[in-house]
Formats: C-alpha cells, sequence, structure tokens
C-alpha cells in the first residue's frame, strides 16, 4: 500500500485530489480492518458435557429427559447430558467409578452401600411410585387374596413348585431385581435354579413383555406397567398385588465422588439442577407424570426416613 502512495505522489498536481482520496481510502481500510480483528468474538468457552447413568424406568418413562432439557431451557445452562439407561445396579457402578457423574436410581439397599464407600453423594429423593405384582389374569397362585407381598411371592414359589405358574425376573440387578431378591429373602425362599424361575437379562419393558407372553407373574414398578398397558403392549396380564410397605419405590440423585467429576463446572451444575430438582422439577412431575411417577413435595423428612427402611429391608 505504502509503494501505491509513493507512486502516486508523482502524478501531476491536477490529481493531488485524487491522491488525497486514495489516501483516506486505504487509511479507512486499514482501520476497519484493525478493528474487526481487535474485536473478533472468541469463543475459548466450550459446552460442558456431562455423563449421566440412569434406571430405565426412569428413562423409557420419558421423565428424565423432561427433567433435563426443561432444566437446561429455564435456567439457560450451557450443557450435553449423555444418558446410559441401564438397571441400577449398573448405573450405580458406572457412577462410583467416574464413568458417570450423575445418577438416578431406585434401589436404596445398593445406594446406602456406596455411600458408605464414600463412592457417591446422594443430593436428593425428589420422586416415588410404586412397585407392583402383575400376572395372568386367571391368578392360578391366587396372589390377589394375599395379604402382603410376602405372602403373594410365597404363593407364586408353591402354585409354580405345583406346575401352575412362571415367574420372570429381570436378573439383572437393577433396582426391581434387588427388591425382587429382597422379598424373597423376607419369604425364606430361594427361587434360584428353579424351572419356573426364568431371567430376562434386560430392561423392565422387555421383562414385562416376556411375562405377557409367557402368561407368567413379575414385579414391575408402575410407571413402566401403565405406560405398556396403554400403549396396548400388555394384552394377557393383570396388576394384581399392591403393598404400600414392601412395595414402595423411592428415586433419588447422585453425584460421584470419583476425582473424574470434581471439576466445578459439573459440580455448580450438579447442585444447580437439584435446586431445579426440588422446585419446578417437582410441579413438572406433578402435572405431567401424575399417577405414574410422584413428587416428594413437602414430605423430603417422611421419604428420607421410608428410604432407608427401604435400605435396610431384608
Amino acid at each position: 500500500m505504502i509503494g501505491i502512495l509513493i507512486e502516486l505522489m508523482h502524478v501531476r498536481k491536477g490529481k493531488a485530489l485524487q491522491v488525497v482520496l486514495v489516501l483516506v481510502v486505504s487509511l479507512s481500510s486499514v482501520g476497519v480492518i484493525y478493528f474487526a480483528l481487535a474485536h473478533k468474538p472468541q469463543f475459548t468457552q466450550s459446552r460442558v458435557v456431562i455423563m449421566v447413568s440412569t434406571t430405565t424406568s426412569l428413562y423409557q418413562l420419558g421423565a428424565l429427559n423432561d427433567l433435563l432439557n426443561d432444566f437446561k431451557n429455564f435456567t439457560h445452562t450451557d450443557v450435553q447430558f449423555n444418558i446410559l439407561a441401564r438397571g441400577s445396579g449398573e448405573a450405580l457402578r458406572l457412577l462410583a467409578d467416574g464413568a458417570t457423574c450423575f445418577a438416578f436410581t431406585h434401589a436404596p439397599f445398593l445406594e446406602l452401600q456406596y455411600i458408605e464407600q464414600g463412592k457417591i453423594e446422594r443430593l436428593a429423593i425428589f420422586a416415588y411410585n410404586e412397585f407392583v405384582i402383575v400376572g395372568p389374569r386367571t391368578d392360578p397362585a391366587n396372589i390377589s387374596k394375599a395379604q402382603n407381598a410376602i405372602e403373594a411371592f410365597k404363593r407364586i414359589y408353591y402354585a409354580s413348585e405345583m406346575g401352575l405358574a412362571k415367574f420372570v425376573s429381570r436378573g439383572d440387578f437393577s433396582g426391581t431385581h434387588v427388591r425382587e431378591l429382597q422379598l424373597w429373602m423376607i419369604a425364606n425362599l430361594s427361587p434360584e435354579g428353579k424351572s419356573w424361575y426364568l431371567k430376562s437379562g434386560q430392561g423392565i419393558a422387555q421383562t414385562l413383555i416376556m411375562a405377557d407372553n409367557l402368561q407368567a407373574y413379575t414385579l414391575t414398578d408402575v410407571g413402566s406397567w401403565l405406560s405398556l398397558k396403554n400403549q396396548g403392549k400388555i394384552r394377557n396380564l393383570a396388576e394384581l398385588k399392591r403393598d404400600p410397605g414392601y412395595l414402595l419405590n423411592t428415586y433419588s440423585f447422585y453425584i460421584s465422588k470419583s476425582p473424574a467429576c470434581s471439576a466445578s463446572e459439573i459440580q455448580d451444575i450438579a447442585h444447580k439442577f437439584r435446586e431445579y430438582l426440588m422446585s419446578r422439577g417437582q410441579d413438572l412431575l406433578a402435572q405431567r407424570y401424575s399417577g405414574s411417577l410422584s413428587p416428594v413435595k413437602g414430605r423430603e423428612a417422611i421419604f428420607l426416613q421410608l428410604w432407608e427402611e427401604l435400605a435396610q429391608l431384608r
């Protein structure tokens, strides 16, 4: 640019005005370029990505996605949640190892073990529903007449031993499977190895469909049961037994204490989400999931006590 200006200076005087104009325009261009470079937006902060493990029931019901998406929209938090839907046992193991930083589970017995080991921290008990025992409409074990879930399991066991019934277990150390094992233990019975005791090794939806095809008994959370039933995927089973004592089902939110999850951004989002979950999130659950999943709002202390009792159930 300087060379051009020097050449222009040798042009005859009649063109002096053009030289001045060229010089002004050139200097203006330099100023524009400098301003653009000096004020170029800097995108140095990347979005926070958090791995989340969750029980399959919350995932299949759609509640977890609704909560996480509403949290991001309402709080304008720039975070990406990558969700792994697993049984609660696997979800907690991933959390304890630091493979995930958040977890949503419903297995108090397992949760307590990881808490006592110092590997996870509970941030909230945020929702509940019930487990229900479902089975053939003909109810060959007559569990609808049982006084409680323990007696119902005893009836299933003895009817199955007589060749009248079958039972499908998830067999995956999920929250549902752990509760089932606790019930067998309290009944002082072991179905392990019995020909009528079948294991799906899959999520609750697949387990319910398997039980429906075999017209067998199984244990399920009521949310998943109602969801599949309303979709017309269950045709041969009926809800046969509820028990608010032995079959209460609590859902909790945990954060990993692994160094992999110690970043301040993750910790801040965890506590920010807890505040959301126990306020606006409670209203969302009440409005969208009535009958399938209930908020604990106003009864937090009661559900903490119930969680402690369930964690010791054996």
